[in-house]
């Protein structure tokens, strides 16, 4: 069982034809063992006429995937492909079609499909190198391998009597076949090998399908005791239990807050021991939290996600219990304290580029499947007295303090996608914004509701704009309300959502709240509440995925969840 990673279209477009790219792919179903170098070339033709490559065809050891330059593509039925150098991903759309592939991903989306790849896209010599499976299979080309020749010879649908909807045909295993299960041509009489039938691409891959493991508090993980104690394996042990239970659950990904308040779960010189670890800030572990959670995560196939508050500096206005190397003593005139708390102030060039830094440390060093933000940004129903760092950064700007303090968070999300991905290009990176970005009596563009509270207006969280400008690779949403809700529908604002990333090429996964599951709320007096959501998420073609805050409020089996969502995930493990 494979699990996926999300990533978002973005840059440079170039307009190239796709059919020759759709063909070579289908010669991607070879599996030809051996030095790519020591083996002759592979011809390719579509409809009688010969295409060139810029680049040799080469074959990845180990998985046997051939890999065709994406320049191949040239001229043919019109269609465009998108590369991000910066992203490294290639999305073809074509009839209707949308295909996209990712450096280090290792799945294809098809129209919004996720659909398992034996070999990503790589880039080598400067040549963008596609692997070549999937794309003919859904094209319908009707595809004749000569491993005598190897030669693959394509026909569109419509010419030769071809049937569209075939699929490929894979071509046999050329004089190697213990290796991968097919006979070799010397094992078969005649001139040529028959054309084997072509593996079977994944059914429904498995969606991203994670829970937010809370730390701060110790609310998921660690437990309080085993914290006080500072006891490694009992933390150890506690993980590895919460692993299995969510897997079991049917989740996929782990998404843990590994800086809960201004402080670690990895050593770092930045940022101080957690005291959420052994009791006390600044006091270190017998062993890397980090490193542990991400080897046992991935132990299982799963995915791990680093969450961080981005602007939360610690939970307590107390500096006496913080260590010396948090910001709040480091930095005293960065902070400003808010409804009792100290926060970091993002209008401070400076402190926010701190707090970029501090993400893309763990981007750098550790093997994250994505770096994870929430909605800690400006704190909302309390007051924030930022006025003369208003006064001194805004000088000259014209901008209103609400739009100043937008422009605040526009400039951190913006660098800090930059940086994150200048540290490892393949990390996904996204963010989890409060469920409602504005309401529509206040902007057309709102969702129909009457939220009291918005991101957009409270947060200082232009959401959409991110979206817009393809600053995420994901957008996940905390839609904690019910289908019954009066002000906020979970469909009105789920739709809205829908309706904001399509075309955008940013996925879109939603926070759903089994936390309020047996409150007095309209609507969670059931777990099945949280089963309509999913199912109305994947009737709606737009959702790549789901996250549940929380993992303890899994664990809790709160009204049946956890069995609900085993029961629910069941025809896809």
């Amino acid at each position: 069982m494979s699990y996926n990673k999300f990533s978002s279209a973005k840059s440079v477009m170039q307009k190239l034809a796709v059919l020759p790219l759709l063909a070579a792919l289908a010669v991607g179903t070879a599996a030809v063992p051996g030095d790519a170098k020591a083996a002759s070339a592979i011809s390719i033709y579509l409809d009688g006429q010969q295409l060139s490559a810029d680049a040799p065809p080469y074959i990845m050891p180990k998985v046997n995937v051939t890999m065709v330059p994406l320049r191949i593509v040239s001229e043919g039925l019109g269609a465009t492909v998108s590369w991000s150098a910066k992203q490294r991903r290639a999305d073809i759309e074509m009839s209707g079609s949308s295909i996209s592939l990712i450096a280090g991903q290792s799945y294809a989306t098809v129209n919004g499909k996720r659909i398992n790849l034996d070999a990503s896209i790589e880039v080598k010599g400067g040549r963008t190198m596609v692997p070549l499976r999937f794309v003919g299979e859904q094209l319908g080309l009707n595809v004749k391998w000569d491993g005598k020749l190897r030669t693959v010879r394509l026909t569109s649908p419509g010419e030769n009597g071809a049937n569209p909807g075939t699929g490929t045909e894979t071509p046999p295993n050329p004089g190697n076949g213990p290796e991968t299960g097919n006979p070799g041509p010397g094992t078969t009489p005649g001139p040529s090998p028959s054309p084997q039938p072509p593996e079977q691409p994944a059914e429904d891959p498995a969606e991203l399908r994670g829970a937010w493991v809370s730390t701060v508090y110790n609310l998921d993980w660690p437990t309080a005791a085993s914290a006080k104690a500072n006891d490694s394996a009992k933390q150890k042990q506690e993980f590895t239990a919460l692993l299995d239970e969510l897997q079991k659950m049917g989740m996929n990904a782990v998404f843990v807050q590994v800086r809960p308040a201004g402080d670690a779960l990895y050593p770092s010189l930045l940022s101080p021991w957690s005291s959420y670890l052994t009791g006390k800030q600044g006091v270190k572990p017998n062993y890397d939290p980090l490193g542990f959670m991400i080897e046992e995560t991935h132990k299982r196939g799963m995915e791990f996600h680093a969450w961080f508050n981005p602007f939360r500096a610690s939970t307590t206005t107390d500096s006496s219990q913080l260590d010396p190397l948090s910001l709040v003593r480091q930095k005293p005139e960065w902070i400003v304290n808010a409804g009792g708390k100290p926060y970091i102030n993002p209008g401070i060039p400076a402190a926010r580029q701190a707090v970029i830094d501090i993400i893309t440390e763990v981007a750098a060093r550790y093997d994250v499947d994505g770096i994870h933000l929430d909605d800690y940004f400006y704190p909302s129903g309390t007051e924030f007295n930022d006025e003369a760092t208003y006064k001194l950064y805004s000088a000259g700007s014209g901008l209103s303090k609400a739009d100043w303090r937008r422009s605040n968070i526009n400039k951190f999300v913006q660098e800090l996608d930059r940086s994150v991905h200048a540290a490892k290009s393949d990390v996904e990176f996204g963010i989890s914004p409060f469920g409602v970005w504005r309401n529509k009596s206040v902007d057309p563009t709102g969702s129909d509701t009457k939220a009291g509270v918005t991101a957009y207006d409270n947060m200082y969280a232009d959401v959409r704009l991110w979206v817009q400008q393809g600053w995420l690779d994901y957008v996940a949403p905390q839609i904690y309300w019910s289908f019954a809700h009066p002000t906020a529908a979970y469909d009105k604002v789920a739709d809205w959502w829908m309706t904001t990333v399509k075309g955008s090429g940013v996925d879109l996964y939603i926070g759903h709240s089994p936390y309020k599951l047996g409150t007095p709320e309209t609507g969670w007096q059931s777990s099945s509440e949280i089963i309509k959501q999913l199912d109305y998420n994947e009737q709606s073609g737009s959702v790549s995925g789901e996250l549940f805050f929380s993992a303890k409020d899994l664990r809790r089996n709160t009204l049946g969840v956890a069995d609900a969502l085993s029961s629910y995930y069941a025809d896809v493990q």
